[in-house]
């Protein structure tokens, strides 16, 4: 058998090549029992086809594009987010917590920035509700009532909502891989004690945008023109059932801090953000609830001091 992996960041590509002697032996010992044990040779037929389908980079991209249509099969998921940017030297992670309906869909985060790298003291809570072609965002924006929303428009944002809020919205997140190419299978591991195929790859944005479903394409289509590269790298963990269990992407943005240790005027430093998705607890229902527009914010937002 031979794994082919993709070497990152300019590294060569690596094969491992792992001799038959020993997998052939193991099943030359399990041969003789599954002819007496009809269920047992199937299991080794659907371990060795499963071992094949791994390896096919072909069935693992189709997988990649389903990926979105098993979780609307699943309904609701507890979900975990991160964001980490680093910038200029300085880095930064956001975390958030929450349940997503996939198949309604809506879903809810309460997402915590922590303290910056000048000691400013930790945000408050950020509640974000999110639906398609909007965000709803509690304790978000500076003289913004605390019992009001702030509700926006996610096609508005230059980066489709990837990014802006703290935490990509978990189906976008799944929508992207509708565009996953040169999709290669790294290993077999664990995420949440359960048992999960690695894979790592590249997405085109402007084919993610298209092989989404209309009510999403025009986030997704605006990031495909807000990323000057119009590609984003990922690692995805899918389960034996084909679901997410855990998403990556690594998004490379221009223009971050500015000269050197964000000296102003200098040039711009490039922000590498990584947005990792983690998915658990499938079949779990969530009541999520839109505000209503008494409760939304109708008066101009200020930009939080970040």
């Amino acid at each position: 058998m031979v794994v082919r992996r993709q070497g990152r960041g300019g590294r060569g590509a690596v094969v491992a090549h792992v001799t038959a002697g020993g997998v052939a032996l193991g099943l030359l010992v399990s041969g003789c029992a599954a002819q007496e044990r009809p269920e047992l040779r199937d299991d080794l037929k659907s371990l060795s086809s499963q071992a094949r389908q791994a390896d096919d980079p072909g069935w693992a991209r189709e997988a990649l594009h389903r990926a979105a249509r098993v979780l609307a099969e699943a309904g609701g998921a507890k979900v975990r987010t991160s964001m980490e940017t680093v910038s200029g030297g300085t880095r930064l992670t956001i975390h958030g917590s929450g349940g997503y309906d996939f198949a309604r869909p809506a879903g809810e985060l309460t997402v915590l920035v922590p303290a910056d790298a000048a000691g400013t003291a930790e945000h408050r809570a950020v509640t974000e509700v999110f639906t398609p072609g909007e965000l709803f965002m509690k304790n978000r924006g500076a003289g913004v009532p605390g019992d009001k929303w702030v509700r926006l428009s996610t096609p508005a944002f230059a980066d489709g909502n990837l990014l802006t809020n703290g935490a990509t919205d978990p189906l976008a997140a799944a929508e992207l891989l509708g565009g996953a190419r040169e999709v290669t299978y790294m290993r077999d591991e664990r995420v949440g004690g359960v048992r999960v195929k690695h894979y790592w790859g590249t997405i085109d944005l402007g084919q993610a945008a298209r092989a989404a479903p209309e009510r999403d394409r025009g986030p997704l289509a605006v990031a495909a023109k807000g990323f000057s590269s119009g590609t984003v790298a990922f690692d995805a963990y899918l389960d034996d059932q084909g679901r997410l269990r855990r998403l990556s992407h690594r998004f490379s943005v221009a223009g971050g801090a500015r000269g050197r240790a964000g000296a102003p005027g200098g040039p711009a430093v490039p922000m590498t953000v990584v947005s990792t998705v983690d998915l658990s607890d499938f079949g779990t229902k969530f009541d999520v609830v839109l505000p209503a527009s008494a409760d939304i914010y109708a008066g101009t937002v200020a930009s939080p001091r970040k």
